[in-house]
């Protein structure tokens, strides 16, 4: 699901799954490398909300994360950021990622 300024409050903030924040760029070789990856694990994983963010047409909302590097994946529940990663990862370091910081 792509996410703008105009629904972020409602997809993200208000969610009542855990969310998978994608940010990524059409550019970014390493983020189209990735975007397969979170499409798979959008399919597979009920308990989970996969969005992507546009850095360059979002730029607010890229800025509100502090985005220095892409792809960036932040994982929020309840509205706050649980935690963070930057670059590639393959499909089972990110299900890690999701599950330890989704749990804990």
């Amino acid at each position: 699901m792509k996410v703008t300024r105009e629904n972020f409050e409602e997809e993200v903030l208000k969610s009542q799954q855990t969310v998978l924040l994608d940010l990524y760029a059409d550019w970014c070789g390493p983020c189209k490398m990735l975007s397969p990856i979170l499409e798979e694990i959008a399919r597979e994983r009920e308990d989970l909300k996969v969005c992507k963010i546009n850095v360059d047409e979002e730029e607010e909302l890229a800025a509100s994360f502090g985005v220095n590097s892409i792809p960036m994946l932040v994982l929020m529940r309840d509205g706050k950021v649980l935690s963070t990663e930057l670059g590639y990862r393959p499909k089972e370091a990110i299900l890690r990622f999701i599950d330890q910081k989704s749990f804990s």
